[in-house]
């Protein structure tokens, strides 16, 4: 037995052979195969991809030139690499700072996984429940009458650039307001409205359109207009057509279609970065525990 457990220990190191690595060797090949990955996945969302298949053509021609010696092809194609990575810099510059604002934006190291707070301590809100409400009301009610609006929320990413294309405002958020900003025939109507907070800080602001490809064709340019923003930062859009009613929302790049008002209002929620004190829910929760006890 022992002989037939050598013989098979024998040909299988014969035939495989593994090179002589380390952890750290292994963690460096899983960190170049995730960044070749997402460059790779990125190049194929933008028009970057298109161009790539072009520059593997030219490379294809420049090896066929070096097997066959074809010398003024190789001396041309040597030229044009030297510029080339310069070339595909400058053509690609919008590509690549928005891809550089996207890995900014990611929160790879979750700081609080790693450092306790304490959690009875309440973070700011970004805005109110008032607010909520009145942007909810606001963009259906816009919806109802066929009124095109566009309404920026900022984040964390400061709109200023944004902001400074348009008319200061700085008002309280009202459906009011809203509603009679965007009313047709009027000099705020054109453009976008940004908010901070809870108030209104400008209006007739000018958005990056979007160069998604994806896009519907149906789509005219206020819908370009939110989901541009939204790619540039971290800011949601909310959109009204102007020819359907329909009411649609933009953040991270993806674009969400005719939602209702409790859908617009729960994505909302969401953004207010709202915390609840950790006392109060557990008293509550202490309450509702002792209430089912009582009803069993």
């Amino acid at each position: 037995m022992h002989a037939i457990w050598e013989f098979f220990r024998t040909i299988f190191n014969r035939t495989l052979v593994f090179p002589d690595m380390s952890l750290t060797d292994i963690i460096e090949i899983i960190l170049i195969a995730y960044l070749i990955y997402h460059v790779m996945v990125w190049i194929k969302s933008t028009k970057a991809w298109t161009l790539l298949k072009g520059v593997a053509i030219l490379i294809l021609f420049a090896l066929i030139a070096v097997v066959f010696e074809f010398n003024t092809i190789i001396w041309l194609a040597e030229k044009f690499f030297a510029i080339g990575i310069i070339a595909i810099i400058v053509m690609f510059q919008p590509e690549l700072r928005k891809a550089l604002e996207q890995l900014g934006r990611k929160n790879i190291i979750n700081i609080k996984g790693f450092i306790p707070f304490d959690d009875s301590k309440n973070t700011s809100e970004r805005f109110s429940d008032a607010t909520v409400v009145e942007l909810t009301k606001a963009a259906f009610a816009l919806a109802k009458t066929k009124t095109g609006a566009l309404i920026v929320i900022e984040q964390e990413d400061a709109l200023n650039d944004y902001v400074n294309t348009g008319i200061a405002i700085d008002a309280v958020i009202s459906s009011q307001l809203l509603i009679n900003i965007f009313e047709h025939n009027t000099p705020l109507h054109d453009g976008a409205v940004i908010i901070r907070g809870n108030r209104v800080v400008a209006a007739t602001c000018y958005l990056p359109l979007s160069d998604n490809r994806e896009i519907s064709k149906e789509l005219g340019t206020r819908h370009r207009a939110g989901l541009g923003i939204s790619e540039s930062a971290d800011s949601l859009t909310v959109i009204v057509s102007e020819e359907t009613g329909k009411v649609s929302i933009a953040f991270g790049g993806q674009l969400i279609r005719n939602i209702d008002s409790e859908n617009l209002r729960n994505k909302l929620i969401q953004l207010q970065n709202k915390t609840i004190d950790a006392k109060r829910f557990k008293l509550w929760k202490g309450r509702r525990k002792n209430e089912k006890e009582t009803n069993a």
